[in-house]
């Protein structure tokens, strides 16, 4: 026996071989099962609707194949396994169709193919997701947007460089976190735009002879637009690349997120304690208290991009054309890093929500700190009337030198920044001890930065009115697009309905 008769013996002579069932037709169907289903369904419901109007099929054919796609059990088909019957999904329903009504069914696929018909599920499929995935990214938003309102005073130093840098305030760090998932909110958005466009019509390439109405599938499957070019129908992608690269922008500007709150976890840090529903113990040691929620978000955050990353992969270099490497095989990354994404969403606005902020070691350590002295430069050019390079070379010398003496910012002396003052302009300043304190104070340092998007307690405020004036509207544009797609599934199974029953 030579090799190519025990592959045969091994695998099967005929369709299906063992092997690319395991690898390739039995995975996709158990996908199509989960995923594919209802909206196949959807379609074949649209296309009889508009087959009917259009005339191409007779009042009686309607009704029985209504009758048909009636008779079709959802529960049951989520239930089968795979055969190697039929080779995939598409292929069964079309099987139960033609033993429910024989002489008529097979009418249902005048003027579509399975090319339009797959790229139109997998749009339907991915616009449902991305509308769950945005729900939560607005529920995120709205308790980020409360946990600022609560923090609009609450002092921390701000870094640059992993290094204390400025005064700031939780609100306002957490403000730029919030305009951060705001704009992976509008890349979401959008990507759902691009991907609320109906294929169908298109065919396998090039439209049909017959004449079927494109327009009236698209606003029967609830699309906003038709993909109007037949090729591009068919062959672009694009539509899930875009999809694919918003999840994964906010997946990473998410975790970068999350990997600052883990570190402002730590007793070093001091500046957080996370709720006790999302804690774990050790098993050995008694006092530990493991903000792992943070943790495990962090992680699923990367496994999101990921996946994201392996669908653009997979993408490229691909022909311009319909082919597989953009549909069963990589159409589950999507719905994957689109899962991960809409959880970890829900889980940080749990987190985040329920989080304690040590407001007085935050506040203190501020108070102690030299991220204070960019406002005492900007004090001596007010004050007297220096250049800020000398004020700046005032300052740096008073840091060095009390820094060299172990002093923390708050014991900084007036005699000691007229001393070094005198080695850099020749003179003692007009700055007061009262001004030299005020100009060391976190508080005041940033209360005076009032400029729009600074850390002032009321700029802060005004941006969260802001904020929270656009999540509504980003919440009622979420509640049309669902009613929207919605209304259209009714309609359809109303049609149907009272079709198979006529």
């Amino acid at each position: 026996m030579d090799y190519r008769e025990r592959i045969f013996q091994q695998e099967g002579a005929s369709f299906p071989g063992k092997t690319y069932v395991e690898a390739v037709l039995e995975p996709a169907f158990n996908e199509a099962k989960s995923h594919l289903l209802e909206p196949m369904m959807a379609i074949n419901k649209a296309h009889l609707i508009m087959l009917r109007e259009q005339e191409l099929i007779t009042d009686d054919e309607a009704k029985r194949i209504a009758r048909a796609l009636s008779g079709i059990e959802l529960d049951e088909l989520r239930r089968s396994s795979y055969t190697g019957q039929f080779e995939d999904l598409f292929f069964q329903v079309e099987s139960r169709l033609l033993e429910l009504a024989p002489d008529v069914a097979g009418n249902l696929h005048l003027a579509r193919s399975r090319n339009d018909m797959g790229i139109t599920i997998y749009r339907m499929v991915l616009r449902e997701k991305l509308l769950v995935t945005l729900a939560s990214a607005l529920y995120l938003k709205e308790h980020l947007l409360l946990f600022a309102q609560e923090h609009a005073e609450t002092i921390m130093i701000g870094y640059t460089h992993t290094q204390q840098a400025q005064p700031t305030t939780m609100a306002h760090y957490m403000m730029a976190a919030t305009d951060l998932v705001s704009r992976d909110i509008k890349r979401l958005i959008q990507a759902y735009h691009t991907c609320n466009r109906s294929p169908m019509g298109a065919a396998a390439l090039t439209t049909s002879g017959f004449a079927i109405s494109r327009e009236r599938m698209k606003e029967l499957l609830g699309f906003d637009e038709l993909v109007e070019n037949s090729y591009d129908a068919v062959c672009g992608a694009d539509y899930l690349g875009e999809v694919a690269t918003a999840v994964q922008l906010a997946a990473i500007n998410l975790g970068r997120t999350v990997q600052d709150m883990l570190l402002w976890c730590t007793q070093e840090f001091g500046g957080l304690k996370v709720a006790s529903p999302y804690v774990q113990i050790s098993s050995i040691m008694p006092q530990k208290r493991n903000p792992v929620s943070f943790e495990h978000m962090r992680s699923l955050l990367s496994s999101c991009a990921g996946n994201a990353t392996t669908v653009l992969t997979m993408m490229h270099n691909t022909p311009f054309g319909d082919i597989v490497d953009t549909e069963d095989d990589m159409q589950p990354y999507a719905w994957r890093s689109m899962s991960v994404l809409e959880q970890m969403y829900r889980l940080m606005a749990c987190v985040v929500g329920t989080m304690e902020v040590n407001k007085d070691v935050l506040l203190e350590r501020a108070k102690g700190s030299y991220a204070t002295v960019t406002e005492l430069a900007d004090t001596l050019v007010r004050t007297d009337r220096i250049s800020f390079r000398n004020a700046h070379h005032i300052v740096s010398g008073v840091v060095k030198e009390a820094m060299g003496a172990g002093l923390a910012a708050n014991q900084i002396s007036l005699a000691l920044v007229n001393r070094i003052a005198k080695s850099v302009i020749g003179r003692e300043l007009v700055l007061t001890a009262e001004e030299l304190g005020l100009a060391l104070d976190p508080v005041h340092f940033v209360a005076i930065r009032k400029l729009p998007g600074g850390p002032n307690p009321d700029e802060i405020r005004r941006m969260i009115g802001e904020r929270q004036k656009g999540l509504q509207e980003e919440a009622a544009w979420l509640e049309q697009a669902k009613q929207s797609y919605k209304a259209a599934s009714q309609k359809l199974d109303q049609m149907t309905a009272e079709w198979s029953v006529g």
